[in-house]
């Protein structure tokens, strides 16, 4: 974009600039923002053994090596002054020579051809640049105002469509400005320059200032600034300068191959097609000079040199120069964008300036309690490529320390976070005191020794403290201090200071968890935040980090833990390292500590029933974790050292950890027999259910046991259920509890699950179960006892008699499958034993449902005489056509099977009696070889094989493939017609 006038300029600028820099025009006089900062040192003045010099009119800097810089000066008097510059003896005299006794306007180094390009009225000389002879003058040049060599951008290209100029290593360009023309010249090798284009522009005002950048002339003149391209040969206005500003002034910077244009104060930077990058710098006034060093713009104005920041516009620092009152100040940068000195002369007086070293700049910034700018400065320096990432982690740590002296925990925390090279260690005196197992991996000398060596935390806040009180006393005696005066307005307390460390280096450790850490610096870390959670009594912290996966030293931990009285945290952290038995003797200390506290604490009603919730929940919270141990755990010895005391507590728990799945070997069922408690039926119970269900445990002991232990809890609930309905004054709730059992582990009731067990299992002794049921009343119990032995009629007798389901009755005589089980169930219905009435009812339904498994003659017998006939009548006429009709579909059938054996006698005689006729033409159906008078064999689907092909295919399998054991041949016969 080109733009008309500044005023455009500076607009687009604005609109396209997101840089905090200024952004219009301000008015003269106007100063920037100023920050503190040495970035610029003097380095060395003239050495005082060197002749009165004149007026110095120009400067240009080169540095040979690391150990040689020269300095020319340019004077008024003609003279070419050559200068080594020596850190400690200062800026001596290294060669001299007069040209024609004219003031020498400019001097540029070409250091790539060991050549010196001086302007001096009006003509252009070449000199060496080691020696300053044989002095050669470009007679061709003639009336020239204006001189600037080509710089090169890194990424510059030449483009062969545009016809571009070729490398500086192919030799040396620069260009000249005579009034009004602009000339391109190429110096050969032969030292005779050659004019490669004349420049056509709109140059009438005359050219002032020249830069020539990759293929672009950027031309300043009295009216504005212009653009011409040497690969197209046009040239065009960049933006006019209103009539009333200062002559213009570029300066090229080295560091980015851009120009600088300046419009009274302000500076606008651009590249090598005109177009702004970033925003406009805005200095005090009009400068009369200007150089570069580093990320900088040095200024000269009224005796001070200025520097101000590219990008953020800023002055970062002023210096005055000793100059002589009157004369022009000469500034001189090195143009190899190294950026490190800078040379400026007023009169004969003569100052080399170095860039102050990023790290000396930023320890002086830490000097001065400046970190926020500090780190602004390591940032910058990094976006720059001037500074790693290393170094950036490397500042905020130590930022980091000299807060943490300063009191200021949190921000100080927030820094060590932010440095990616500090290390937990580095903190680990803060805590714990020297010597301690983890001394050694405390990293040394590290920093600038700008804070004092790691102390003890209550030992930094003590000092912090007393410094504070001196500094109070400083202030009201007119004294500043470093000190913050929000801590002299109000002084913090100790214990407030000493918490906010505490919390903010947990903070710290805990991030520092998720970190990959050597395993003794991890176990650092985590024992040491156990130390700081129990300092802040942060009780969940504890826990949480005990029964995590966690580095903790026991060692270190357990006294401290246990004098506490933290000794929940202790067991959790015991089971987090595999110390079972000591987790579970602290679980079992604690349950039991529940239990009396409770029993000690209670004075009152009230206080009863507020206190049994809370210790009955603590006791059941330490059951719960001591039995969440013995479920993984394969110790047999230990995991029934603690069943009785669980068992005791809560009997789910006790079978839970009996039979968890979770440990890899297997308790020995004797073992955990033995060990429960007889009282405890319901546990062994459910264990021994377990085996038989879940284990399919095969041994008639344990088969036997369970079902005897069954019995024995049916017979005591059925005992309850017949005492609860004679008892008064029982609630709701213990009826309820009675009719399941009384037992909290099953949710069955037991006489169910007792009968499911007789039912489903071989492996029980009948006998022992039926001695100790004998005399009860659980008749079903017996029936299932007797059935297993094989008592047919006492089964019928008490399915019948004693419990008067009929229903089973006639199930149990189905199972028996003979038709004398009915008539014996008859026989029950009709003469029941032991006075009872006959059940005439019960013999109807036998007889309805099962009438056709009884004869009716021995049914007419055993019918009594008492049985009313309207009972009976159409029953027995129904058996009897029922009868009828079974002995005629016998018939029938009997009929059917001889017809069906008959017709496949037949079919079988008809088959034998086929006959085939074999010719000479007659083949094989397998191999095809003719028959003629061997042997062969015909399957019943008609083909023919040779007796070779029989053997080989079976008689069963023909030809085809058909098996005829699988699938069968049906032909039609007078009976069978598919």
């Amino acid at each position: 974009m080109r733009c008309s006038t500044v005023e455009q300029w500076l607009s687009f600028v604005s609109d396209h600039s997101a840089s905090p820099m200024a952004n219009s025009k301000p008015k003269p006089g106007s100063e920037p923002k100023s920050h503190s900062r040495n970035v610029l040192e003097l380095l060395a003045g003239l050495n005082p053994s060197i002749p009165p010099i004149p007026p110095v009119l120009s400067l240009a800097i080169t540095t040979i090596s690391d150990s040689q810089t020269l300095v020319f000066i340019g004077t008024v008097s003609g003279d070419v002054i050559s200068l080594s510059l020596n850190p400690n003896t200062g800026l001596s005299f290294h060669l001299r020579l007069n040209i024609i006794g004219k003031p020498v306007s400019s001097i540029l180094v070409v250091s790539h051809i060991g050549k010196l390009i001086v302007l001096s009225d009006g003509f252009i000389y070449l000199l060496d640049l080691n020696s300053l002879e044989p002095v050669r003058k470009l007679s061709l040049l003639k009336n020239v105002n204006v001189v600037s060599k080509r710089f090169l951008s890194r990424n510059y290209s030449i483009n062969p469509i545009s016809n571009g100029v070729k490398g500086k290593e192919d030799g040396c360009f620069f260009a000249v400005a005579m009034g009004k023309k602009l000339m391109l010249v190429e110096l050969v090798l032969s030292g005779s320059p050659v004019i490669l284009k004349e420049a056509q522009g709109d140059f009438t005002d005359g050219i002032m200032c020249i830069s020539w950048v990759d293929d672009s002339v950027i031309v300043g003149t009295r009216s504005g600034y212009y653009l011409y391209s040497y690969a197209s040969g046009l040239s065009g206005v960049i933006f006019s300068l209103p009539d009333s500003s200062v002559p213009p002034r570029m300066k090229f910077l080295a560091k980015e191959c851009k120009v600088m244009l300046m419009v009274d104060n302000v500076g606008v930077i651009v590249d090598s097609e005109g177009q702004p990058v970033g925003g406009s710098l805005v200095f005090g006034e009009a400068s009369e000079t200007m150089g570069e060093i580093g990320a900088y713009i040095v200024v000269v104005r009224n005796g001070k040199l200025e520097l101000y920041h590219k990008k953020s516009g800023n002055c970062g620092q002023q210096v005055s120069f000793p100059g002589e009152v009157g004369s022009p100040f000469v500034v001189a940068d090195e143009e190899d964008g190294r950026g490190k000195l800078v040379v400026v002369a007023a009169g004969s007086k003569i100052m080399c300036y170095r860039k102050v070293p990023c790290e000396e700049q930023i320890k002086d910034l830490l000097r001065k309690k400046n970190f926020r700018e500090a780190i602004s400065l390591v940032e910058e320096l990094q976006n720059e490529g001037e500074m790693t990432r290393e170094m950036l982690s490397f500042v905020h740590a130590q930022v980091g320390f000299l807060l943490l002296f300063d009191l200021h925990f949190e921000e100080a925390v927030d820094h060590f976070l932010l440095s990616e090279i500090m290390e937990p260690s580095e903190l680990f005196p803060f805590i714990t005191r020297d010597p301690n197992r983890w001394s050694l991996l405390v990293p040394r000398n590290r920093y600038w020794g700008l804070h004092p060596p790691p102390s003890l935390l209550e030992k930094v806040v003590d000092d912090g403290l007393t410094g504070i009180q001196r500094a109070i006393f400083l202030k009201k005696a007119g004294v500043e201090t470093a000190v913050d005066d929000k801590f002299l307005l109000n002084p913090p307390s100790r214990a407030g200071l000493l918490e906010s460390a505490i919390k903010n280096m947990t903070r710290f450790l805990e991030a520092s968890r998720h970190k990959d850490l050597t395993p003794s610096v991890r176990e650092g870390v985590d024992t040491l935040l156990m130390y700081l959670y129990r300092a802040l009594n942060r009780v969940d912290d504890m826990e949480r980090l005990a029964s995590s996966e966690n580095s903790c030293i026991v060692e270190e931990l357990e006294s401290l833990l246990s004098e506490s009285g933290h000794l929940r945290t202790l067991a959790f952290l015991y089971a987090s390292k595999g110390m079972s038995s000591k987790s579970l003797s602290i679980w079992r200390v604690l349950a039991r500590n529940y239990s009396s506290s409770y029993l000690k604490d209670s004075h009152g009603a009230n206080h009863l029933q507020d206190t049994t919730k809370d210790n009955s929940f603590d006791q059941q919270t330490a059951v719960a974790k001591a039995s969440r141990i013995l479920e993984a755990s394969s110790d047999q010895e230990l995991v029934l050292q603690h069943l009785g005391w669980i068992a005791d507590i809560n009997q789910v728990l006790a079978v839970q950890v009996l039979i968890s799945e979770k440990r890899t070997d297997p308790l020995s069922p004797d073992e955990v027999i033995a060990a429960i408690d007889p009282r405890k039926v319901e546990i062994l119970l459910r264990y021994l259910q377990w085996l038989i269900e879940d284990q399919d445990c095969d041994d008639t002991r344990f088969h036997t046991t369970y079902a005897l232990l069954l019995s024995k809890s049916a017979l005591d609930a059925n005992e309850k259920e017949h005492a609860i309905p004679n008892s008064e004054g029982v609630n709701q709730k213990e009826m309820s509890t009675s009719d399941r059992g009384n037992n909290s582990i099953f949710d069955t009731h037991v006489r169910e699950r007792l009968h499911i067990f007789l039912q489903s299992s071989d492996l029980y002794d009948p006998d022992e179960v039926l001695d100790l049921i004998e005399g009860s009343e659980l008749w079903l119990e017996k029936a299932i006892l007797y059935r297993k032995l094989g008592q047919e009629t006492l089964v019928l007798q008490i399915l019948a008699l004693k419990l008067e389901d009929c229903e089973a009755a006639e199930q149990y005589c189905a199972e028996i499958g003979r038709p004398d089980a009915y008539m014996q169930l008859l026989e029950m219905y009709l003469e029941p034993i032991n006075g009872k009435e006959p059940m005439f009812k019960a013999a109807v339904r036998l007889l309805h449902n099962h009438g056709e498994m009884l004869d009716p003659l021995q049914v007419l017998e055993r019918l009594s005489p008492d049985m009313p006939l309207q009972l009976a009548s159409e029953t027995i006429l129904r058996m009897l056509r029922a009868r009828l009709h079974h002995h005629r579909q016998g018939q029938i059938v009997h009929s059917l099977s001889r017809a069906l054996d008959i017709d496949a006698s037949l079919a079988r005689f008809e088959e034998r009696s086929r006959h085939v006729l074999i010719n000479d033409d007659s083949v094989c159906d397998s191999c095809h070889a003719r028959l003629g008078t061997k042997l062969f064999a015909m399957y019943p689907d008609d083909t023919i094989v040779c007796y070779k092909c029989f053997r080989r295919q079976g008689e069963s399998t023909s030809v085809s493939g058909r098996d005829f054991k699988k699938d069968m041949l049906y032909k039609p016969g007078w009976l069978v017609t598919r």
